[in-house]
Formats: C-alpha cells, sequence, structure tokens
C-alpha cells in the first residue's frame, strides 16, 4: 500500500496535528507492506520535531508570504501528489487531514481525478464550537464545496465517538473509521518541586480563545487556593494572551499564574512530570492530545465535556466537567483537596489507561486495517461504522 498523507503544515506552533499526524506516518510506516509519504505545505516557522528524521518520505511546499506565492505552492502540492497516485495506481490511499482549506479541498480533487481513495481525518474542524467560530464564511464553503468533498471520500476518520456523532448530525452518510490519537509512553521520571515551593496546575496548549483560559482565572478566583499556582504554556494565538493577563490582573492574581511561552517537543515532558495537576478547561477538542500526554505522564487531569474524555471518571484518574467557570472552580478545590499520595494513585491510573488503549502501535495497525479495507484487499474492522 502507498499511503500519502496530505496536511496544511506541520509547524510546531500549529497545535496537535503537528504532533499526531507525523506519529501516525512514523508507526504507519514501521508496517513492511506500508509506504508513506507525507506532503505538507510549509513557511519559515519551526517543523515539529516529531517529523525529523523518521523513516518516511516528507515533502514540503514552501508558501511564502504572498497569496501569489501560497497559490503555487497549493499546484505545486496537488500536481506532485497527482504524479505520485497515479505511478501506483490501484495501491494508493489519499489521507488527508482536516477540512475547510483550498488543500484539502485539493486533495479530495486528486482523488476524484485518478479515481484513488480519499481518506478524511476531520482533526476537529466539524465540531458544534468550530462551526460556528466564523459561521457565515464556513456556511458559504459549506455549500461551495465542503459537503460535496465529504460525501464524494471513501472513509471519514474521526478520533471520538462524539466527533462521529458530531459528524452525523450533518446528514452525512460515509462510513466512519473511530480511531484516537495515540502517545508513546514517555520513561517515567520522579517530579522536582518548584523553587517556590508551590504545587503547580500545568495548562499546556495554544492560548486561544476555544480553550477556555478565562474561564479558569474566574474558576481560580472562586476556588481560593493557597499554595498553588498555573503555569501556562503555549503560543499566543491571535493575541489572546493580553485578554488572559488583564483578566488574571483585574482579578488580582498576578502571582498565581505565570506564563512560559512556547516550550518544544523536549521540554514539554518536564513541564509535565514536574506538575501536580493539569487542567483544559477547553470549549471543543476532537480528541485533545494533551490530555492523552499528561494521563501519560502520571497527572490527573481536570477538563471539560466539550472533550470526548468520560475516561477521566470512569477510570477514576480525573475530572470531566461541564463548561462553565461554577463546575471547573468545584474540579479544581476537590483536586488540589486530595493528598500527594492520592493525586499519584489517581495518576498512575491514567498512565495504565494509556498505556493499555493509546499506543501508537496499536492505533498504527487498526489504521492499516481500515486502509486494506479501503483498497478492498480486507474485512471491514469492527470499528467502521456505517451510518
Amino acid at each position: 500500500m502507498n499511503i500519502f498523507i496530505t496536511i496544511a503544515g506541520i509547524a510546531s506552533e500549529s497545535g496537535g496535528p503537528s504532533r499526531s499526524v507525523p506519529s501516525l506516518a512514523h508507526h504507519l510506516s514501521t508496517h513492511s507492506d506500508i509506504n508513506v509519504s507525507l506532503l505538507a505545505l510549509s513557511s519559515t516557522t519551526s517543523v515539529s520535531p516529531v517529523a525529523e528524521g523518521k523513516d518516511y518520505a516528507i515533502n514540503y511546499f514552501p508558501i511564502g508570504w504572498s497569496r501569489p506565492g501560497r497559490l503555487r505552492a497549493l499546484f505545486r502540492m496537488r500536481n506532485h501528489l497527482v504524479r505520485k497516485v497515479e505511478e501506483h495506481a490501484g495501491s494508493s490511499i489519499i489521507h488527508d487531514q482536516g477540512v475547510w482549506m483550498m488543500n484539502n479541498h485539493l486533495a479530495v480533487g486528486v482523488g476524484r481525478k485518478t479515481k484513488t481513495p480519499v481518506i478524511v481525518s476531520l482533526r476537529g474542524m466539524l465540531e458544534p464550537w468550530a462551526m460556528n467560530h466564523k459561521a457565515l464564511k464556513k456556511k458559504i464553503a459549506w455549500n461551495l464545496y465542503l459537503k460535496n468533498d465529504l460525501d464524494s471520500v471513501d472513509l471519514i476518520h474521526a478520533t471520538s465517538q462524539q466527533e462521529a456523532d458530531n459528524f452525523r448530525d450533518l446528514g452525512l452518510q460515509k462510513p466512519v473509521v473511530i480511531l484516537p490519537n495515540g502517545v508513546d509512553l514517555p520513561q517515567w521520571r520522579e517530579r522536582s518541586p518548584s523553587k517556590d515551593g508551590k504545587k503547580t496546575i500545568l495548562f499546556l496548549s495554544r492560548v486561544h480563545p476555544k480553550k477556555g483560559l478565562l474561564n479558569l482565572v474566574s474558576a481560580w478566583q472562586q476556588a481560593i487556593v493557597a499554595g498553588w499556582k498555573i503555569i501556562i504554556a503555549g503560543p499566543d494565538e491571535g493575541g489572546h494572551k493580553q485578554e488572559v493577563m488583564a483578566a488574571i490582573n483585574a482579578a488580582g492574581l498576578r502571582d498565581s499564574f505565570e506564563f512560559v511561552g512556547s516550550i518544544d517537543d523536549d521540554a514539554k515532558w518536564k513541564w509535565y512530570f514536574n506538575a501536580d495537576l493539569f487542567v483544559l478547561p477547553t470549549f471543543s477538542e476532537n480528541f485533545g492530545i494533551v490530555i492523552a500526554e499528561a494521563l501519560a505522564c502520571g497527572l490527573p487531569v481536570i477538563t471539560t465535556t466539550g472533550t470526548p474524555w468520560q475516561e477521566l471518571e470512569t477510570h477514576n484518574c480525573g475530572w470531566w466537567v461541564d463548561i462553565g467557570v461554577e463546575p471547573l472552580a468545584e474540579a479544581l478545590r476537590s483536586a488540589v483537596a486530595l493528598s500527594d499520595d492520592e493525586r499519584h494513585e489517581m495518576g498512575q491510573r491514567g498512565r495504565k489507561l494509556v498505556a493499555d488503549c493509546y499506543s501508537w502501535s496499536k492505533i498504527a495497525s487498526d489504521m492499516s486495517c481500515a486502509y486494506s479495507w479501503v483498497l478492498g484487499n480486507g474485512p471491514k474492522p469492527d470499528f467502521i461504522q456505517h451510518s
């Protein structure tokens, strides 16, 4: 099989897919019957370290900063994809990442032109919160081309049942493969106490309105917890950091929050292992790879029902609460009231959950079975749902 994975970009600032997609490509490439090529638009920003030095082909198409430069890159990417799938006709699959963008539309078009099967990974872009963000623009795109594109593909990839259900709610009937993102379980490290003696709650994600940081500030003000601080790690997007800082200052919580900016992939694990608790008060996530990473590092997690992580409750390794200030404040109070030993036990249950259910090797093996089915070379896996 020849798998061509297409994506808008794998810059380290791009969020979860910049890590999860190269990781999937790497683990697929360990299968002797799969040849993987990743095609990505690129700018001058840094490439995700996960994508460096792996045993699969990566083709970058620089976009520059002008609209003509972006269009040239898009069509170079399209033409390269056409050549490659025609070279391997009958054994190729285009696995496109995301929707809405022109590169997604072109990838589906290549599939139609060359009669190559297409799989689309939704990557959270059809979740209700995402659909309501810039809603008019998306309604136009939906009616103009996106609904037809999704009706024409061979398989949809969702990372959770929640994402699959939201896809169905849009009236689309294509088969859906439900496979989560994975995590390579990191080697255990003992925690190092912070220099100021405070326990730490880690937020690691983009500083973006969707992530619920304003709710976190209000919830922390209500929780009134001494001896703890909140570390906010991640790139600022659209100037939202200033809005969050203004809320922190207005609440008189300047000493309770610390911004550390973007952190690289190696440093990320140090922050996880040195924290006592992880929080992601998001409005919407199709998966939330940082939740899986935090659990893999033995951190209890607080997140919202905007994510598909009900397992936090069923495995007693965190709190899965309604979106809003009050539920978040209550979860924070409950979490910090536990003893260190109790939080450690919760964290170990979370680490076991990741080891048992979210290993990349299993997910890549399951995705390989889905590819074989799409090509007509294997039975339909149980994790593929029809409408």
